[in-house]
């Protein structure tokens, strides 16, 4: 009973909001989130990664279009597109039902390399910082700078960016009512990937009704946003919430509106193992991204050997999803995990810029991929770089960036964006929202001259932040890494 009085003042909220709502230059010109009906609970399932990375391949060009709409349950996509494009309002689209993708092993050129290379190289000394305008390293790979900004340290400023932005069309869910969860064993130690359900009363009970699952990050935190999962209207004044990890549980209420921060301890202690890091280049490979593909392929190989000497020493997985538009030559290529780095760096080599035509790319259908169908390993810190300058097409249709956040928290996933060279202002608005909601950082890259990408590395940007610090781009990423290693192991 208690769930059917509140889902009918949601519904009643949503029918007036798409009424009243014009459908142009406003943030309800897409489908509005609605309150959340939680799927079957999401659980990490890989034990290993051990082998060669699988390549599953979703097409784009035209006449595969029509093939992957009928998977998706969505035959009359292209009749909504063309609607959405020029102007006019669309509804929801309905649940997809997505079919498996043929798997693929790796290409022929692959499968004739060398050995594999492990990951676990010795460290090399970093460079300093380069001065504004340097281009290149004494000779070696380009320099690529880029600062950061963590928006749940700095949430009010968050909060003012996205009021001062509240007219652009994305898909913005509430996430002005914010808890930090922080979840202990018995003996005071944070708890690292431990299962939390939130619910507004009774039991353990995945996948049950009204149900909210996250899952704490290496130092045992998870951030809560319950207008963002609940909707507006009737929403639970209590959550209980419960918590599990190698058969430790505990169980604790949150009152809303009374403390920013939750604390909830284990009945017993919990086992500290070796650090394990699953790790997701998640790339736009569309034609204007041809130069950051270029500087990441020379930086890859820097960034895993790093990664692979921090002090935790982790046992380190990694894949890369790239991704175009529809009407190319692939929409979407996901090379599974692999512990193998050359198999990685082979992949990214192989990969081409091409494609694109308009500013938005396939966003939504790669993030899909990449929190749903990867083999994520269980007990893992789980990490996604997303390497983009474009925001995602939300003409097309389900799946949407901001339904996969709550799986994203679900399996425990945070994402670290970084816009390049020619973002615009809907894609800052979308890659923040993404990193804030899974703990994750935006990061952008840096030029001497803002306005002009090709004047070299330097400090500036157009994007609207303040107070940032600048990196080179694979020392950045290191040490998002490092710092999200070291809740896990103390160091």
């Amino acid at each position: 009973m208690q769930a059917a009085r509140w889902r009918k003042p949601i519904l009643t909220a949503v029918a007036l909001s798409l009424l009243l709502t014009s459908p142009w230059g406003q943030a309800s010109r897409f489908p509005a989130p609605v309150a959340w009906q939680p799927p079957p609970p999401l659980a990490p399932q890989a034990d290993d990664c051990h082998g060669p990375s699988v390549l599953r391949v979703t097409p784009g060009a035209a006449s595969a279009n029509e093939e992957r709409d009928a998977a998706w349950g969505d035959a009359d996509l292209r009749t909504r597109e063309k609607k959405a494009m020029s102007g006019r309002a669309t509804a929801p689209a309905a649940v997809l039902s997505a079919k498996p993708d043929a798997l693929h092993r790796e290409m022929a050129a692959a499968d004739s390399a060398g050995p594999s290379e492990p990951l676990v190289q010795p460290i090399a000394p970093e460079p300093p910082v380069p001065a504004p305008g340097d281009k290149r390293r004494a000779g070696q790979q380009p320099v690529v700078t880029a600062g950061m900004v963590d928006d749940n340290a700095d949430f009010g400023a968050y909060l003012a960016y996205r009021e001062r932005n509240a007219q652009l069309p994305v898909r913005a869910r509430d996430v002005s009512e914010r808890y930090l969860l922080q979840v202990q064993d018995a003996t005071g130690r944070p708890v690292p990937d431990a299962e939390v359900a939130l619910q507004p009363g009774g039991g353990w009970n995945p996948g049950g009704q009204q149900q909210w699952m996250v899952r704490t990050d290496a130092a045992g935190r998870a951030w809560l946003h319950p207008r963002a999962v609940f909707g507006g209207a009737g929403q639970p004044e209590v959550l209980q919430v419960q918590a599990r990890k190698d058969g430790a549980t505990g169980a604790t209420l949150l009152r809303r509106g009374q403390r920013e921060a939750l604390q909830l301890r284990l009945d017993r202690a919990t086992a500290q193992a070796r650090a394990r890091l699953d790790l997701v280049f998640l790339i736009d490979a569309t034609g204007s991204m041809s130069d950051e593909i270029a500087k990441l392929n020379a930086s890859l190989q820097t960034i895993a050997r790093q990664i692979a000497a921090l002090p935790a020493r982790p046992d380190i997985c990694m894949a890369m999803v790239a991704y175009r538009d529809r009407g190319d030559a692939f929409l979407i290529r996901a090379h599974d995990f692999t512990d193998r780095l050359d198999d990685v760096q082979r992949n990214l080599a192989q990969l081409r810029a091409g494609g694109g035509g308009d500013t938005p790319e396939a966003l939504n259908e790669a993030w899909h991929e990449t929190v749903n169908r990867l083999s994520w390993r269980k007990d893992a810190s789980r990490l996604v770089v997303l390497v983009a300058d474009a925001p995602p097409h939300l003409d097309y249709g389900q799946p949407y960036y901001d339904e996969d956040l709550l799986s994203a928290q679900a399996l425990g996933i945070k994402l670290f964006a970084v816009g390049a060279s020619g973002l615009d202002q809907v894609g800052e608005y979308v890659f923040r929202q993404m990193a804030q909601y899974t703990g994750g950082r935006f990061v952008f890259l840096t030029y001497r001259d803002a306005s002009d990408p090709g004047s070299g590395p330097g400090t500036q940007t157009v994007h609207d932040v303040q107070n940032y610090s600048v990196q080179t781009l694979d020392r950045l990423i290191v040490k998002l890494v490092r710092d999200e290693l070291a809740g896990r192991t103390g160091a």
